[in-house]
């Protein structure tokens, strides 16, 4: 069969890309190298799915970006989150916001996004070609003219390339695409691992591995300064640290880490300052008064941290509350407020939520997603060179440049030409 587009890579953008090509009537073939579509997606959110960030302001969306995400403002004023929410509304799936704007399926699974793209492809008819590894792509004047599967060469009238970036290579994303871009002329920026977790050195945060905080305060500390601060959620674990709060500073974090050493403080109470959290340790200690200390912390830390929290502030677990000094309750407090740990390093892009790097964005146009330099291939989602924090970010890139790179195939353009000269 001749198709109008070929798509290759079966995630989150190249579903969307295939499924509105199709949707305005091409003819179209979807390239997956694994056994299933969307296999990064279905693990997305701890297998919650983040759908996108439900900022709806599109200048405020932008900046979440960082200064690369100028180049998304036209991209994001023609399918941005408002769109993306409409278009899974749409197609049967409800979705609510949590905090941090946080939009997540109302199912709470990942597998309703999923189902959600299958059934659009289906309803468009595309085409699927599974455990089909593309091995490169063949251009001529300007144009891409084939696709390499094996020993086939596959054509069609456009191309979208949609196949990732290097995070989470178990899924499928191992980085073909950027060699294909270099091969054809593209610009390729570097690609690290960013949204990783950061490894420590104590051995007391081991002891609280699963733990999570729903709103704690990191500090980057080095050479003794206090150089960046945010609060979000964290999540203690066998290695360090990791959850939105470090995953968001993890980049900083490391580059830092490559000039000096790095000391990460927490602050579990980051909405109270140290005379009112100390009111509150006082609090707590009174009500138990002569009742064993081990056993009455609860009110403030989650109990799996009563024995390291004591352990670090040297007080005896047998003590009683109401014996309890002053000095010992300052370093209740000094602790909850500064608890200190050394990064050792960075878990690699097997543990990374997604990558930088990628095709310059000088070279798409981004109204349309297509390549300039050349005039029958466009890109989509995590290929391009974007930054961006976690909470539906990444997958929000993916919406956008997918639906858009779709929806401008010729066959629209020949069919709105024709419509003109009627």
């Amino acid at each position: 069969m001749t198709y109008d587009t070929i798509v290759i890579g079966g995630g989150p953008a190249g579903m969307i890309a295939a499924g509105r090509a199709a949707e305005l009537g091409a003819r179209v073939l979807l390239l997956e190298k694994n056994a299933k579509l969307g296999k990064k997606l279905l693990i997305t959110g701890g297998g919650r799915c983040n759908i996108t960030n439900a900022e709806l302001d599109v200048r405020k969306m932008v900046a979440k970006y960082g200064p690369k995400g100028k180049a998304l403002f036209g991209s994001f004023s023609r399918f941005g989150v408002t769109e993306t929410l409409e278009f899974f509304h749409a197609h049967g799936l409800p979705t609510k916001v949590e905090a941090e704007k946080r939009a997540f399926p109302q199912s709470n699974k990942a597998e309703d996004v999923w189902k959600t793209l299958v059934q659009y492809l289906k309803d468009g008819k595309v085409a699927i070609q599974y455990n089909s590894p593309v091995s490169g792509i063949q251009t001529n004047d300007g144009k891409v003219t084939g696709i390499r599967v094996g020993n086939k060469i596959l054509t069609a009238k456009n191309y979208i390339i949609a196949t990732g970036g290097k995070s989470r290579p178990e899924t499928g994303s191992t980085g073909e695409g950027f060699a294909w871009m270099r091969n054809i002329g593209h610009k390729v920026e570097e690609q690290e691992a960013v949204l990783v977790p950061v490894t420590t050195q104590e051995k007391w945060q081991k002891d609280l591995s699963g733990l999570s905080f729903t709103s704690a305060k990191l500090t980057i500390l080095q050479d003794g300064k206090k150089l960046e601060s945010k609060t979000d959620k964290l999540l203690f674990t066998h290695f360090g640290l990791s959850g939105p709060l470090v995953l968001n500073m993890s980049k900083n974090i490391r580059e830092l880490f490559t000039y000096a050493p790095v000391t990460l403080e927490l602050d579990l109470f980051p909405e109270l300052d140290a005379v009112t959290l100390d009111k509150k340790v006082l609090g707590v200690l009174t009500q138990a008064f002569n009742k064993k200390i081990r056993n009455n912390l609860g009110d403030l830390v989650p109990p799996k941290m009563i024995s390291t929290l004591l352990s670090l502030v040297k007080i005896d677990p047998e003590k009683t509350c109401n014996t309890v000094t002053k000095a010992e309750r300052a370093e209740l407090v000094k602790h909850l407020k500064s608890l200190r740990l050394t990064v050792t390093g960075f878990l690699g892009t097997d543990k990374a939520i997604t990558t930088s790097g990628g095709v310059s964005l000088k070279e798409i146009d981004f109204k349309t997603m297509r390549s300039k330099l050349y005039k029958n291939l466009y890109l989509a989602g995590d290929i391009l060179d974007f930054d961006r924090p976690s909470g539906g970010f990444s997958l929000q890139i993916c919406w956008t440049t997918g639906y858009l790179a779709g929806d401008n195939t010729p066959l629209k353009q020949t069919l709105t030409q024709l419509e003109v000269n009627i």
